[in-house]
């Protein structure tokens, strides 16, 4: 089986379908016709565009483009993963513990991939490392802002029980120790029920992608396998990382909760 090539009328009939939620929302008073509008033309922006770098990239094997555009993503979802949070550090910190998490969670399990279940030749390979980063760092950098963000928002809210339990001879780490493990299953709920319904509820995109592009289902299903262990493992990494990181920089060595850490 060949991939289905999409042509104009593809395109229009999607565009239609835009249009057609643009129109409803103004019918419905929504007030989400212009966001819907403008983030469809992003995302085809953004996507046409990719793809072209990325047909470039996969005539050029060159680690040092490959590491370029890795560099580029992990910059971007730096930028990303503390832009919508409704708590957050003073900004070198809040952007410095966010984008190493996501970047040592995502490097890591990248690397493992590389080196294991996918191993292309070279490992560099374009067409294998920036689609398998890419799929890795969105959902790492999902995993790391739900972690701040929780953990964040629940040292504010419960400041004096944290204070009590610093005075009464806990270490930081022990008086922050509850609204971590909070933080990093709250973090990580999203993938656990991606996974939880994988194959009973839903096709997950990746292996609903390779049944379209015409591989065998049964192979398609042990990628997506592979990938989805993957994908939890560098959540896990991230949004603990994030989350100690946080609470270290909320107490201090002193043992006094440093709110005013917080922007």
């Amino acid at each position: 089986m060949t991939p289905v090539l999409l042509d104009t009328g593809d395109m229009l009939l999607a565009g239609g379908l835009i249009f057609g939620c643009v129109l409803l929302s103004v019918v419905l008073s929504l007030g989400i016709h212009r966001t819907l509008a403008i983030s469809a033309l992003r995302m085809a922006a953004q996507l046409l565009l990719t793809g072209s770098v990325l047909l470039f990239l996969f005539g050029h094997s060159s680690v040092w483009l490959t590491l370029l555009v890795i560099a580029f993503m992990l910059t971007a979802a730096t930028i990303e993963v503390g832009s919508r949070q409704t708590s957050r550090l003073t900004r070198i910190w809040h952007f410095g513990i966010g984008g190493f998490s996501t970047a040592a969670g995502t490097i890591l399990v990248a690397l493992v991939g590389l080196f294991t279940a996918l191993h292309p030749h070279p490992w560099y390979q374009a067409r294998t490392a920036i689609p398998m980063t890419g799929l890795l760092l969105g959902n790492v950098m999902n995993a790391t802002s739900l972690s701040m963000n929780t953990l964040l928002s629940a040292a504010s809210r419960e400041r004096t029980a944290i204070e009590a339990r610093l005075v009464l001879g806990a270490t930081r780490f022990e008086a922050m120790n509850s609204l971590v493990r909070q933080a990093i299953r709250t973090a990580l709920i999203p993938t656990l029920n991606q996974m939880a319904a994988a194959g009973v509820i839903t096709l997950p995109g990746i292996m609903t992608g390779q049944i379209l592009a015409g591989m065998n289902p049964l192979e398609a299903s042990k990628y997506q396998i592979v990938l989805m262990s993957l994908i939890v493992t560098g959540n896990m990494v991230g949004a603990t990382l994030s989350a100690i990181l946080v609470s270290a920089r909320l107490c201090d060595a002193r043992g006094r909760l440093r709110l005013d850490h917080l922007a």
